[in-house]
């Protein structure tokens, strides 16, 4: 959910197009996630150790919430590795949200190689108490 949208224009269009060579041409894994439910909503926390906040990408487009992160593949081809274990790959993942999810309210936070979305409950399917009279 990139707030720079309008500000941004032909900058957009670029960083798009970018995602979409990633996705076609680059090899890509599933993120490691977790999903807990709160009361008034959902958490996902999905782990993109190597990616840069500004490299990571969300989009909500009916009903499916796809999560993208770009890792730099320059850096990693280039260095001299001595032994390495590490499987260098972006990271892809979608997932279907359900229609008591709150679209509209969705935030995300990232840091530390750690994605947070925020996944608000609409009100209808929050529990509320009922009054006995």
């Amino acid at each position: 959910m990139n707030n720079n949208v309008v500000n941004e224009g032909s900058e957009v269009l670029e960083a798009q197009q970018s995602w979409e060579t990633a996705l076609e041409n680059e090899r890509s894994v599933y993120p490691l996630v977790d999903v807990y439910e709160k009361e008034d909503g959902f958490v996902l926390s999905a782990s993109m150790p190597g990616v840069a906040k500004e490299n990571v990408h969300l989009k909500l487009e009916d009903g499916l919430l796809t999560i993208f992160g770009k890792i730099n593949f320059n850096d990693v081809v280039r260095r001299k590795y001595i032994f390495s274990e590490s499987y260098f790959a972006n990271y892809l993942r979608s997932f279907k949200i359900s229609d008591s999810i709150d679209g509209s309210k969705i935030e995300a936070q990232y840091e530390n190689g750690q994605l947070l979305v925020t996944l608000p409950k609409k009100d209808s399917a929050k529990p509320r108490n009922i009054n006995i009279n």
